[in-house]
């Protein structure tokens, strides 16, 4: 009887923090420092129970490359396109149910790897790149 209940509430338990999980899969406008300025579309998706993100669009400056590259990069992204680059690796949903992290995000403008955290706030995606304790936080804008 013991084990019925204890299985009966580890089920109710899991089916009430998968519930909580927002979803942060989609697209995104991703906002400059400046608060206003949008650099580029990117897609959250899930793959094989993890989130990554990949960049749909690139709006650079009119003195950039209209199809930049990310120069700067390391390993399989080096000079590879930033349109179609994927920028978001292995973000996994945190135990407290509402904040994906553990993964990584890519800074394509100067080719840096950054530890990633993510969570949804008042309909925006906070999205946190992080070394240490030394972080910046972006907001993003949902695509409709």
């Amino acid at each position: 009887m013991l084990k019925r209940y204890l299985f009966a509430l580890s089920l109710l338990l899991l089916v009430s923090m998968t519930s909580m999980a927002q979803d942060i899969t989609g697209k995104w406008k991703t906002i400059d420092d400046d608060g206003e300025t949008v650099k580029s579309i990117v897609e959250i998706y899930e793959k094989d129970g993890k989130l990554y993100g990949k960049v749909l669009e690139v709006y650079p400056d009119p003195d950039e490359p209209a199809d930049p590259l990310c120069q700067n990069c390391k390993g399989d992204r080096k000079d590879q396109k930033i349109r179609g680059l994927e920028i978001i690796r292995d973000l996994e949903l945190s135990s407290d149910g509402k904040t994906y992290e553990e993964g990584t995000i890519l800074d394509p403008e100067n080719g840096k790897e950054y530890t990633c955290k993510m969570w949804l706030e008042n309909g925006e995606l906070k999205v946190r790149g992080y070394v240490y304790f030394v972080y910046r936080t972006q907001t993003w804008q949902r695509v409709d």
